[in-house]
């Protein structure tokens, strides 16, 4: 038993050697099969295939570590590196599906590699069954965990994308340093509105505007919670010594408005332009 253990430990050590040496060649092999032209694996930029390459290339390291008798077998070896990837401006952009495919391409790569050691050792099939399984196990586990924490960062760039459209969305516009601007342009839906309410009172007291035109020109739909969320706004900018004045309210808006029994109980102006008029050019 004891020498059947160390033939084991010296097979592994030789298995192990041996996918090092060979790191260079499945970095070249890989790279030279890409065909997909999406993403990070279909660009032209120089700068991007060297990143790519030198990604790639540290995934061989840590995976050859993965077969070193003399290292405990951890996959926490790749947790910094699939981290980094997930958060990858050009993987983020490359589709999951294409970045599983290469998953396997390299895996195949690895079964091919291993064909020639054990062709090389003599190995019997136990031997070769169980390095087979080794690989594919590790890869399995590999493309599970990667494709969760790209589900996640691709979470937060949603998140980070919506905020920016939503602050985009909303922008307090200083026009004097008495008067701000306000434009609502197309849908607004309740999350919309309720973000409007948090950024416009804390622009507002960073303007220090004593007025806020609110221009609704652009706004073709609007429901009763959208209304309230307005007009708690215009209140809640009364607490705060701003006046505010709606402009541009469409006839169809209007209407809409008083068969809901929305009030309007502030100051309004036909036009943006109306409204400069008056506060501005008086």
């Amino acid at each position: 038993m004891a020498i059947e253990k160390k033939l084991q430990v010296a097979a592994d050590k030789d298995l192990h050697e041996f996918l090092c040496d060979n790191i260079d060649q499945l970095n070249d092999e890989w790279f030279a099969g890409l065909t997909k032209a999406e993403g990070v694996y279909g660009s032209d930029d120089q700068a991007v295939i060297d990143v790519l390459k030198e990604q790639n290339r540290d995934f061989h390291v840590r995976f050859c570590k993965l077969f070193d008798p003399e290292s405990p077998l951890s996959y926490e070896l790749f947790e910094e590196w699939i981290v980094e990837i997930s958060k990858d401006e050009q993987h983020l952009i490359t589709p999951i599906e294409d970045i599983i495919d290469e998953f396997n391409r390299t895996e195949a790569l690895y079964l091919e590699l291993l064909d020639g050691f054990v062709a090389e050792h003599d190995l019997c099939g136990k031997e070769t069954l169980s390095y087979t399984r080794k690989i594919t196990s590790a890869f399995n586990q590999i493309i599970v965990w990667f494709t969760r924490e790209n589900a996640k960062q691709a979470e937060f760039k949603l998140a980070a994308q919506q905020a920016m459209i939503l602050e985009l969305s909303t922008p307090v516009i200083s026009l004097t340093p008495e008067v701000a601007l306000l434009p609502l342009v197309g849908d607004i839906d309740t999350n919309r509105a309720k973000y409007m309410m948090d950024n416009v009172l804390s622009q507002c007291a960073k303007l220090g505007v004593e007025y806020l035109f609110i221009d609704m020109s652009g706004v073709v739909i609007i429901d009763t919670m959208v209304a309230h969320r307005i007009f708690n706004i215009v209140n809640s900018l009364k607490l705060l010594g701003v006046e505010t004045i709606l402009s541009g309210i469409r006839p169809e808006i209007a209407q809409t408005a008083t068969q809901l029994g929305i009030g309007f109980d502030v100051k309004t102006t036909h036009s943006l332009k109306a409204a400069v008029d008056r506060y501005i050019l008086k």
